[in-house]
């Protein structure tokens, strides 16, 4: 007679694990088989089947090693927690490096590839009955497409952050990537050789590894601590460091005790707090713009009703204390070398901007988890809460009639956060960015970059081509840039985005003409355009939808489905609307 059992044999009982579908009992036989091809012993086909998922591939040097940090999860997962141990199921999924993609129609696919990073491991994880996953991710949108499915799932889950690159060398300077896009400004006006600017892109990006700056990688690496999905101190050092693989083995182990201890899972560590505290590290590192997309997101498959102002609401209470670039000093790599992303955490809960109560993946509450960090001393990269860089955060939400459902503007490192100029209009990125190169604006302008929203775009490209410009062009706080598009983390200077409603359905950016006066109001929080609401109704008369040029495929199926900024630029109903969650089959 068949052993419907075997499982037991492997210390595990797999009754309540999904992967019983395709291991267990005499109907699992076929599906066995195709284990049995792959070489996998009786005891491992009967142990759970964790997921290990990473965004590797050649595109950029963001995701290069993620194949290495792979096996050392797979190590820790056959490691296990004593006799008990998983099976490790590695797979790939996409990713589309920004870096690469910028200034040009490639930029329309980054952030769908977010939903799609999340929609491919979702497939893959029912697919196949794994019963956890292990996610690596190390550029930009796959970090927060990662923990989205995390959340989505709610199997026992762990995130990894693939790691920062080091910073190059430049005339005796720290650089990256930023200071290469800031630099075709610069050669555009002479100020820079061909000589200089072929040096300068040679040696900014000396290492594998995700972008230095306190630009979207580092800053949902750091919400991935925050929010309590990765292991402490996981996401600080560089990728090239050995130790990398340390937290990778440390984070295979993990994820056995998750399942042996019955969570917690992403929903029991994703709550209003959690998410609160993402938030709050955001603003205390001036962190990017774009994690008010992505925070909405993550709460969204958690069926948490968190949105761009209540984002907004925790930047305007909490102080800016971390020096780091585009806004500050320093990278990623300096911020880990005086204690990592742990100091700015312990500095916020000793002083109450942050939930200290909230579980995480170690079992621990998040107060527990850094209870043993120490302020460093003699160092500027982080300030203390008494000192702070800047009373509020470094990002701050905006309102007005210009923007009912709100935008986003980056104020680290700004002096001046108050404008108020002439628009000249654009509609679609490129318009705008041979304007800047051929400096067809005047001082005082505020260029308004219409039809580059999630669905208009389609794809809400982001414009660190133009903004590089225009501060290598020395323009960076003399004019304003607004637009229903994005901004890279590594944007810096008046740059306003997620305006929204956009353009494509009617918002009022595209009821804008050249020469309406715009205000912008970093301290009120307001971003308006002095026109009555009868002129803007009138003008509404006279607009009509207009078409994209993407009228089939992956871009078309997007533009049919999001929604709107203030949400999280989401493509489903979420987990409101769910009549299962898939760890519950």
């Amino acid at each position: 007679m068949f052993n419907e059992k075997r499982g037991h044999k492997a210390g595990w009982d797999k009754d309540k694990l999904v992967s019983r579908y395709v291991t267990e009992g005499s109907k699992s036989a076929p599906h066995r088989s195709y284990y049995y091809a792959m070489g996998m012993t009786e005891e491992e086909i009967h142990q759970p089947l964790i997921g290990v998922a990473t965004c590797w591939n050649e595109s950029a040097p963001c995701n290069i090693l993620l194949a290495r940090q792979a096996q050392a999860v797979k190590a820790g997962v056959k490691v296990g927690n004593g006799a008990l141990k998983g099976s490790p199921r590695e797979f790939t999924t996409i990713t589309v490096t920004d870096g690469i993609a910028m200034g040009h129609e490639g930029m329309r696919s980054s952030l769908v590839s977010r939903e799609v990073i999340a929609d491919s491991v979702e497939l893959t994880m029912r697919g196949h009955c794994y019963d956890a996953l292990v996610g690596l991710a190390g550029c930009d949108k796959s970090l927060p497409g990662m923990m989205m499915v995390m959340i989505r799932l709610n199997v026992p889950s762990i995130f990894m952050y693939g790691g920062t690159i080091l910073p190059g060398k430049f005339k005796g300077k720290d650089v990256d990537v930023v200071n290469v896009f800031e630099a075709v400004g610069k050669h555009a006006t002479g100020e820079m050789s061909d000589e200089d600017l072929h040096e300068l892109e040679s040696v900014a990006c000396p290492s594998a590894g995700a972008c230095g700056g306190q630009f979207t990688a580092n800053t949902m690496a750091c919400v991935s601590e925050a929010i309590g999905l990765a292991l402490p101190h996981s996401a600080g050092a560089p990728a090239p460091y050995e130790s990398r693989d340390e937290y990778a083995k440390a984070s295979g182990q993990a994820v056995v005790d998750l399942i042996k201890n019955g969570g917690p899972y992403p929903r029991d560590i994703v709550t209003r707090k959690s998410l609160e505290n993402a938030a709050a590290i955001v603003a205390a590192t001036g962190g990017s713009t774009n994690a008010v997309l992505h925070l909405p997101a993550m709460a969204h498959e958690a069926g948490i009703d968190f949105n761009l102002f209540d984002v907004a609401e925790i930047f305007k209470k909490t102080p800016y204390i971390a020096n780091l670039r585009p806004g500050g000093k320093y990278v990623a790599k300096d911020l880990f070398d005086v204690g990592g992303v742990g100091i700015v955490i312990k500095e916020l809960l000793d002083h109450g901007y942050m939930h200290g109560d909230c579980i995480t993946v170690t079992g621990k509450s998040l107060a527990e988890n850094y209870a043993d960090v120490s302020f460093p001393a003699d160092q500027d990269v982080v300030f203390p809460i008494s000192n702070p860089i800047y009373p509020t955060g470094g990002v701050v939400g905006l309102k007005g009639n210009l923007a009912p459902e709100g935008a986003i503007v980056k104020i680290a490192g700004m002096e001046e956060i108050t404008f108020e100029g002439p628009a000249r209009v654009f509609d679609g990125e490129e318009a705008c960015f041979q304007a800047v190169q051929n400096r067809e604006y005047e001082e005082g302008d505020v260029l308004v970059i219409r039809y580059e929203g999630a669905k208009g775009g389609p794809g809400m490209r982001e414009m660190l081509s133009t903004t590089a410009a225009l501060y290598g062009q020395g323009m960076g706080g003399k004019v304003a840039l607004i637009t229903d598009g994005r901004f890279s983390g590594g944007t810096r200077g008046f740059c306003i985005g997620h305006v929204g409603p956009e353009a494509a359905v009617g918002g009022p950016i595209g009821l804008l003409k050249d020469g309406d006066m715009i205000v912008i109001d970093g301290d009120k929080g307001t971003l308006d355009v002095r026109l009555s609401d009868d002129e803007l109704a009138e003008r509404r008369k006279n607009w009509s939808p207009r078409e994209n040029n993407y009228q089939s495929g992956a871009l078309y199926k997007y533009a049919l489905n999001v929604g709107s900024a203030r949400d999280g630029a989401v493509t489903h109903p979420g987990a409101k609307a769910e009549k299962h969650i898939f760890v519950d089959l």
